[in-house]
């Protein structure tokens, strides 16, 4: 019988073992600090539409975790920042006994927002499986998740990475439907992943204040600019139209304690924890300076926040004008070099 290890107890992670909890799926939570030490002695606090309960999980600390076994398939639920340090601690676990490991002989899912989680995974797994996960979900107390999607917890598209659909994929996405999500499997994970990025670029204004009508005119230009760049770097977007189950009766619970402007990044600021702007925004920088195209939008939010968070709080927004201003300086910058170049 197939067993999920889920790597990391935030509002992915603890409300994925939530729902295996409730649907009688064997799992394992896996986490460290406050949140699993809270999860393990006093269970979780689940917040769903239908309302409130405790349930007890089969949880372990990150220094004391579960032996692995040969049915076991890895769920990757940290954040994109937090991916590097998870991967290179379960990649060379022994599974059953000291002749087999984990990267070789487990599958491991990839839940993380941005591109670049799964390419990290490659390089030690021999089979990644990347997954793009639609849930509105908060995690900013300890103990406590809430989870507004109705009637399903959240939607899941789930395939072999860089590409294919094969059983593994098949039964993942069965058990995801069973376990009270919406999920399907996708021969082409890479371009519901690179769809996601372009969706989750705009995040980063939940940390900026300013008028509506600038805050539309950033985020529009944030998703232009990802779309540009996506596209040059061969990225096929996909489309909505193309999923194979049928979202359109899913939502967003009124007073379900989702509140609009209170997404992952702003959850990680929230708490204090490391920013993943840098695979957010980043990405679209990264490919930007390897496709030798500007990126001024993806750049200015990602350094402003970058000094956010060195400054290790979040007591009040940014200024959306402060986008503007770098974006100013760096297209002066580049009519500068322009001017040079002549």
């Amino acid at each position: 019988m197939t067993r999920y290890v889920i790597i990391g107890a935030g509002a992915v992670g603890a409300s994925l073992a939530a729902q295996f909890e409730l649907s009688g799926i064997e799992y394992a939570l896996v986490g460290r600090g406050a949140q699993i030490s809270h999860i393990r002695e006093h269970g979780l606090n689940y917040q769903r539409p239908s309302g409130t309960r405790q349930v007890r999980l089969n949880a372990f600390d990150l220094t004391d975790p579960p032996e692995l076994a040969t049915d076991d398939v890895l769920l990757l639920t940290v954040k994109s920042q937090d991916a590097a340090d998870a991967l290179a601690f379960w990649s060379w676990r022994s599974v059953d006994d000291a002749s087999l490991t984990a990267a070789k002989s487990l599958p491991i899912v990839t839940f993380q927002n941005g591109l670049a989680t799964e390419a990290a995974a490659l390089r030690t797994f021999a089979n990644v499986y990347g997954a793009s996960i639609l849930t509105p979900a908060r995690f900013t107390e300890t103990g406590k998740v809430v989870v507004g999607g109705e009637p399903e917890v959240g939607v899941v598209t789930v395939g072999r990475f860089p590409f294919g659909r094969d059983e593994t994929a098949n039964r993942i996405a069965a058990d995801l439907n069973r376990a009270g999500y919406l999920a399907e499997p996708s021969a082409d994970i890479r371009r519901w992943k690179s769809a996601k990025l372009l969706h989750n670029v705009r995040n980063v204004l939940e940390l900026f204040d300013g008028p509506a009508d600038l805050r539309a005119e950033i985020g529009d230009a944030l998703v232009e600019e990802a779309r540009r760049i996506l596209q040059t770097a061969d990225y096929k977007l996909a489309s909505p139209s193309e999923r194979t189950v049928d979202i359109s009766n899913w939502r967003t619970a009124q007073g379900s304690g989702i509140h609009p402007g209170q997404q992952s990044t702003w959850q990680s600021f929230t708490r204090g924890a490391s920013s993943e702007v840098d695979f957010l925004n980043g990405e679209i920088v990264l490919l930007g300076r390897l496709h030798g195209l500007a990126t001024p939008y993806n750049e200015a939010v990602q350094t402003l926040t970058g000094k956010l968070a060195q400054q290790g709080s979040f007591s009040k927004p940014l200024a959306l004008d402060a986008i503007l201003s770098l974006v100013d300086k760096s297209e002066e910058k580049r009519q500068n070099g322009l001017a040079a170049v002549r």
